[in-house]
């Protein structure tokens, strides 16, 4: 990357233009020396690890919670409600990103870096997933080659991204090696090699599975589970792929600085609330908070939390009341977000490090596996076990992230009960059916808000059982979103060409592996 000395290059441009020979000493002038003519990997890879994460969580405050139920909204409903245009995010910020990928993959090439490039390949593979998830078939094979002349880049299909996506993870877990290079600048791992394999590797078993119902997965995930030591995958909690903030600003869990009005628009959902009530899961005590009226404190009893139905209009979802008796509803009714993930203007003991930001999950992985087990892609460990470890992992993280907030009060009461993995709707039993209801509910429960993969796992799982609100545009539950506009007045022709192969661009048009 050159930053150029302007003067000097106008002075170029303008003894040019009157015909000068004399250009002895130009390319001294066009150097500014206290600025080098190249970023090294280490100052570019925060940025694009501050930026990928950054924007997952604000999808899935904004859309991700909300669309899986997970919340719910009381104020300016239109997400709500399925009211969804053209959407930028995450489509912009992840291509801008990914010219300081493009970068560091560069750099690390010229240098010998296998652990940057490494590393690089992991985070565009990532962001490539997510933003193919999300929208479909995106420019993918030209998506950084304006350099190159291509400056209205075609759109890949989704099966060729994903061949893509899957090759970078591959050379990823080739690449890093833990005896070479060590990495600066690294936010998400703290320069730990080993747990970049790791990410890569579950990863990986994520996208397989995404797309079982286009490509049989089994050989690919076994060959992954074979090899432990050439393709090691996350263990346990302390392999979480998960953005750890600090005490400070701008290094805050990002809802910390947030506006107590605007924090107090989403609420728990009241789907999201029967859920755990039904299963008597704890995990309600971390997700939200007691009412205001409960005057329960920090924590209280089940009862004590209450959520609203999704997809109400503004003024129903705002006066709504829990117990059906009009003068008992409205926000001090309604539970709100749980505590960990609060902002500093709505709660003096909110916390700006104990949430955290995770691209994956240890509980993830084991769900992944239990039910590749239970489908038969895999012959290695047993699916109860690792649906079982897939529980208990989550409220694991959970008891942890809330020690480390200072809520110890709220970390004891998370605690599963004696009889939590032995109660009808959790126990491993019932036909194959009933299985892999229970691992995709579970597996629900544990993504809460983590990005759009709630979103993207139940498009491919139906569990649990989704239902849009009374008022919702639209009588199904949105499967993509829409091209920015910008891509469609900037770059017609392929929009126009990828409209044609794809289907409409609307929200119920299904992705290549969402076999509607």
């Amino acid at each position: 990357m050159k930053i150029f000395n302007i003067k000097a290059m106008m002075l170029v441009i303008g003894l040019t233009m009157v015909g000068s020979a004399c250009d002895d000493g130009f390319e001294e002038l066009n150097v500014n020396p206290n600025s080098p003519e190249t970023v090294s990997a280490s100052l570019l890879l925060p940025t694009v690890i501050r930026k990928g994460v950054s924007e997952s969580a604000g999808l899935a405050w904004g859309y991700g919670n909300v669309v899986m139920q997970y919340s719910a909204k009381i104020q300016f409903t239109n997400e709500d409600r399925y009211n969804w245009g053209p959407e930028s995010d995450p489509y912009t910020p992840y291509y801008n990103a990914m010219r300081d990928v493009e970068n560091i993959v560069n750099i690390s090439l010229e240098s010998g870096q296998v652990n940057y490039e490494g590393v690089a390949l992991v985070m565009k593979a990532w962001m490539f997933s997510i933003m193919t998830d999300t929208y479909g078939d995106l420019p993918f094979s030209q998506a950084i080659a304006a350099k190159e002349g291509t400056n209205l880049p075609q759109f890949d299909n989704q099966e060729d991204i994903y061949k893509g996506i899957i090759l970078d993870l591959e050379r990823a877990n080739t690449l890093l090696d833990p005896a070479a290079e060590s990495i600066d600048g690294d936010i998400l791992f703290d320069g730990d090699i080993m747990l970049w394999k790791k990410f890569a590797n579950s990863l990986l078993l994520r996208i397989h599975m995404r797309l079982s119902d286009r490509v049989d997965p089994s050989a690919a995930m076994q060959a992954i589970l074979d090899d432990a030591t050439a393709r090691p995958i996350m263990t346990s909690n302390d392999d979480n792929a998960a953005l750890q903030y600090l005490q400070d600003n701008p290094n805050q869990q990002p809802l910390y600085t947030t506006r107590s009005g605007s924090f107090d628009e989403y609420r728990l959902s009241e789907n999201m609330e029967d859920i755990l009530k039904s299963l008597n899961d704890h995990r309600l005590y971390v997700y939200a908070q007691p009412t205001t009226d409960s005057g329960a404190g920090l924590v209280g009893t089940l009862d004590d939390y209450q959520g609203v139905p999704n997809g109400l209009a503004d003024e129903e979802a705002l006066a709504y009341s829990p117990s059906g008796d009009p003068d008992k509803g409205g926000s001090n009714y309604i539970s709100r977000v749980g505590l960990m993930f609060s902002c500093s203007a709505c709660d003096d003991l909110a916390s700006p490090t104990a949430r955290q930001s995770v691209l994956m999950s240890y509980s993830e992985l084991q769900f992944v596996l239990a039910e590749a087990r239970e489908r038969g892609y895999i012959t290695t460990g047993d699916a109860q076990t690792y649906y079982t470890n897939g529980i208990q992992s989550s409220f694991d993280y959970y008891i942890s992230r809330l020690d480390e907030g200072g809520y110890s009060e709220i970390s004891a009461a998370v605690v599963p009960q004696a009889d939590y993995f032995t109660q009808t709707e959790v126990a491993y039993t019932g036909t194959q059916e009933e299985l892999l209801e229970k691992i995709g509910t579970q597996k629900w429960i544990a993504l809460f808000f983590s990005g759009m993969e709630g979103w993207f796992d139940w498009r491919r799982t139906g569990y649990p059982t989704i239902v849009p609100g009374p008022g919702a545009v639209q009588s199904t539950v949105p499967v993509r979103f829409i091209y920015p506009t910008d891509v469609q007045a900037l770059n017609k022709d392929n929009y126009d060409e990828v409209i044609a192969r794809q289907g409409p661009d609307d929200l119920n048009t299904h992705v290549w592996w969402d076999v509607d």
